[in-house]
C-alpha cells in the first residue's frame, strides 16, 4: 500500500450522480476489510431530511454547507487512522474547499460511468432534485468532468456489474 494511504487510510469514491459510488465503494470497503461511509447518508442524518427536502426547504447552498461538514467531520476519523472507504455525492468534489480538503487525506477514485448509463439509472429515481431538467442535467455531467479529472485515479465504467469495476480498482497500483 503506497505511504499516502498508510498515513491516511481514506478512499474516496468520486463521479456523477448514479455512477456507482455507493454500490462499488461498499463493495470496495467490505473487500478491504474497511469502514464504509455514504456522504449523503451523513447529510440526511445531520439535516434529519432527504437530500431532496433539503434542496427544497433550505437550498442546494445549505446542503453544500452540511455536505463540507459532514465531510470534515469523516476526514478527522481517517486522519486519526480509521481506514474508511467514501462515497462522495456528485457535487462534493466538485466544490474546491473539499477537493482541497481530502488531497493530503487518503486518494480519490473516479467513477467514469458515460451519460447513456447514468441517464437511465437516473430515470428510475425520482429523488435526485437536480435531474429534474433534462437539458440542465446533460449540462451538469459535462461541467462536473472537468473536476472529476483531477482525481488520482480513473476507472471507466462500461455496464452494469459492480464487480469488474471492484476489481479494476484492486489492481491500481496504490495498493502494491
Amino acid at each position: 500500500m503506497i505511504l499516502k494511504l498508510k498515513r491516511t487510510p481514506g478512499i474516496y469514491v468520486v463521479g456523477f450522480m448514479a455512477s456507482g459510488k455507493t454500490t462499488i465503494g461498499r463493495l470496495l470497503a467490505r473487500r478491504l476489510g474497511w469502514d464504509f461511509v455514504d456522504l449523503d447518508d451523513d447529510v440526511e442524518a445531520a439535516a434529519k431530511m432527504s437530500i431532496s427536502e433539503i434542496f427544497e426547504q433550505r437550498g442546494e447552498p445549505e446542503f453544500r454547507r452540511l455536505e463540507t461538514e459532514a465531510l470534515r467531520s469523516r476526514v478527522r476519523a481517517i486522519e486519526s487512522g480509521k481506514p474508511t472507504v467514501i462515497a462522495l455525492g456528485g457535487g462534493t468534489f466538485v466544490q474546491p474547499e473539499n477537493a482541497a480538503l481530502i488531497a493530503d487525506n487518503g486518494v480519490t477514485i473516479w467513477l467514469d460511468c458515460p451519460f447513456t448509463i447514468v441517464k437511465r439509472r437516473v430515470e428510475r429515481a425520482a429523488h435526485r432534485p437536480l435531474a429534474r431538467d433534462a437539458a440542465l442535467f446533460a449540462q451538469l455531467f459535462e461541467e462536473r468532468r472537468q473536476h472529476y479529472a483531477r482525481a488520482e485515479y480513473r476507472i471507466p465504467i462500461e455496464g452494469e456489474n459492480p464487480e469488474p469495476v471492484v476489481e479494476a480498482v484492486l489492481r491500481l497500483p496504490l495498493f502494491e
